[in-house]
């Protein structure tokens, strides 16, 4: 079973290391090094809109639906297959022995759940027009039972290093490259147009946009799926994000609540524990999740992550009545949908068991459950937790109102099912994809470049080998890195050849590198979270003692740079999809201006407390 949310992040990238720096930086370093810009969003915890002129029915329908229904509409759960009622014979063992089912509409006419989640990995999103029919089936699936509802189909295309649906759909760069871009008009964009193609799908929640401020360059789950450490700049662009989805008419979801910028510690396998003062949370973590709901977010996604300063019990956010019911619901005046981060994760299992799990995350405040690594025993519990009197029916039907209010916001009541018309009007149309090169472009960041060598000439450095680290590709996306390097570089004029090293070379495979530099007029080397003992550093620096001049793309984390101190150029691209690759490709040609300024400090690798580059730099040309 994999993870959901947050959890199912490193299972895509296919990567699980730490990024940046091997030293820990103090967090009053990180926090000095952003001194001057992370002063909170003056944005008042203004309460969800209005209860909709609905709720009478909607409370009707609650009101003739059974115990075991109404316990189903909480829980939204994975499912393997690519269609609804026939998927492939692997699909359905992996079913049944993870749920007990075999379909999704056997889940469905099962447990009533209310939502379901899609995956790659679960085979869940193979093309725009399989996945429309899937959302089809499952709404009639649904639709087709008794007191039948509409089902909330939800996903993770957070884009950059996160996304379950690939191409043809449209991919823009991820959170940190568009904070690198600074353009509220960009985030806007890339809600309104990654919304309308997930609605075209039939996908009408996303986990997305990342709400955390990322000021620890060890933490090895958010990094580059965060806008940055200005928790300013962070909220305007989560608000932006925000605003562009509800234009879609699709649900953003903010997360991780109440903030998982600071972590050295992935909660997919261990239990965090952030130790900022009350304070220092106002200031630094509760901007971005003020400002999401001040613009009218629908949902907000919790983090198994423990904050003593907002609840002493030593439980996870995501059991924790004190942060979702006192902080996020009583001082900031959210009455929208709180969705759990997945429950198979370990940072909600360290402590209690799987039964107990979803009934303390209800009665801490959230609304659904997502993804529990069995869905039998959290039913079951949730179930028995009523019968037994522990929860209230009326406090399930406090949340099932809130869900049934977004579904309805959604349209879902009225127009449930999508068409192949919509996927071929929508769905990775020509303007789509130009918008998400234009934005990349203005993503790009340019931190080093001795004696102008960028751009590079066609004249003066045609041949040019491509090297570096090829990391499992992004989900939808084409890689390897360095053969998307080459191939763009080869359509801007360059004579480019690709040559993998991967992420930790051997001696013979730097060897073979540098030997075939001998024959290039520059190198391009692809770096990915390079640390001081790194193989990677080792063969930058080997590739440099050939006299070719050499230029690094950091491909994740924009922190290689303060280990690469001998290359010639530097540029950060924030990940390794193609539309910023390519983006890359023609700021090293020339092609465009580097726009980007870091969203995030940079450390010396040296001295972790000495600042190298500060937010907001940014070279151009």
């Amino acid at each position: 079973m994999r993870d959901s949310g947050t959890g199912s992040t490193e299972r895509s990238t296919g990567s699980t290391g730490s990024p940046g720096n091997t030293a820990n930086p103090s967090r009053r370093t990180v926090l000095a090094a952003t001194a001057g810009v992370t002063a909170s969003l003056a944005v008042a915890g203004a309460a969800h809109a209005a209860p909709p002129a609905d709720d009478k029915r909607l409370r009707t329908l609650i009101s003739r639906m059974t115990l075991e229904e109404k316990v189903g509409q909480l829980f939204v759960m994975r499912v393997y297959g690519h269609s609804a009622t026939a998927p492939d014979q692997a699909d359905i063992d992996a079913n049944l022995k993870e749920i007990g089912v075999r379909t999704a509409a056997e889940l469905i006419a099962r447990y009533r759940v209310g939502g379901i989640i899609y995956f790659s990995w679960a085979h869940n999103t193979r093309d725009p027009h399989q996945i429309a029919d899937l959302s089809n089936g499952i709404q009639s699936a649904s639709l087709e039972q008794p007191r039948g509802l509409p089902v909330l189909i939800s996903t993770d295309q957070e884009h950059g290093i996160v996304a379950r649906v690939g191409r043809p759909a449209t991919l823009f760069p991820g959170a940190m490259a568009v904070g690198a871009g600074g353009s509220r008009s960009d985030a806007r964009t890339l809600g309104r147009v990654a919304g309308a193609e997930l609605r075209a799908l039939g996908v009408r929640q996303d986990y997305s946009p990342v709400a955390d401020v990322n000021v620890n360059p060890a933490n090895p789950v958010i990094g580059v799926r965060s806008f940055g450490a200005d928790p300013a700049a962070v909220a305007a662009l989560v608000a932006a994000e925000v605003t562009g989805y509800q234009h879609a008419k699709v649900a953003a979801t903010a997360k991780h609540f109440p903030g998982h910028g600071d972590t050295a510690v992935d909660s997919h396998y261990g239990f965090p524990v952030i130790t900022h003062s009350r304070e220092v949370w106002e200031a630094l973590d509760a901007a971005p999740f003020r400002a999401a709901i001040a613009a009218g977010i629908d949902s907000i996604m919790t983090a198994h992550i423990m904050v003593p300063a907002l609840d002493g019990s030593e439980d996870p956010a995501t059991l924790s009545r004190p942060i979702l019911t006192g902080i996020l619901r009583g001082e900031l005046g959210y009455d929208g949908v709180v969705v759990t981060d997945s429950l198979g994760m370990e940072g909600v299992r360290t402590k209690y068991g799987d039964d107990r799990v979803p009934v303390l995350a209800l009665k801490a405040g959230a609304d659904q459950l997502l993804n529990p690594p069995s869905l039998d025993i959290a039913w079951n519990a949730v179930l028995k937790a009523v019968r037994d009197g522990e929860l209230t029916e009326s406090r399930l039907d406090a949340s099932l109102l809130r869900i049934l209010r977004l579904k309805a916001k959604l349209r879902l009541f009225d127009r449930p099912y999508v068409t192949h018309a919509g996927v071929r009007r929508t769905v990775g149309t020509r303007a789509h994809l130009a918008a998400a090169d234009r934005i990349a472009e203005r993503t790009t960041t340019l931190l080093v470049n001795e004696g102008s060598l960028l751009p590079l000439s066609r004249r003066t450095h045609r041949t040019l080998l491509v090297v570096g680290a090829d990391p499992a590709s992004p989900s939808g996306t084409t890689g390897p890195p360095t053969g998307v390097l080459a191939t763009a570089l080869s359509e801007l004029g360059f004579t480019a050849t690709a040559l993998s090293t991967g992420t930790a070379p051997s001696g013979a495979t730097i060897a073979r590198a540098v030997a075939a530099a001998q024959e290039a007029d520059a190198v391009v080397v692809g770096t990915y979270n390079v640390t001081a003992s790194s193989a990677q550093k080792t063969l930058v620096e080997q590739l440099t003692t050939t006299g070719k001049p050499v230029v690094a793309v950091a491909i994740r984390n924009p922190y290689d740079v303060a280990h690469l101190p001998s290359v010639t150029a530097c540029l950060a691209s924030y990940s390794w999809t193609d539309v910023e690759l390519r983006a890359a490709a023609r700021v090293i040609a020339g092609r465009v201006r580097p726009h980007g300024k870091l969203p995030v400090p940079v450390q010396r690798a040296d001295d972790p407390a000495q600042l190298l580059y500060p937010v907001g730099y940014g070279l151009s040309y």
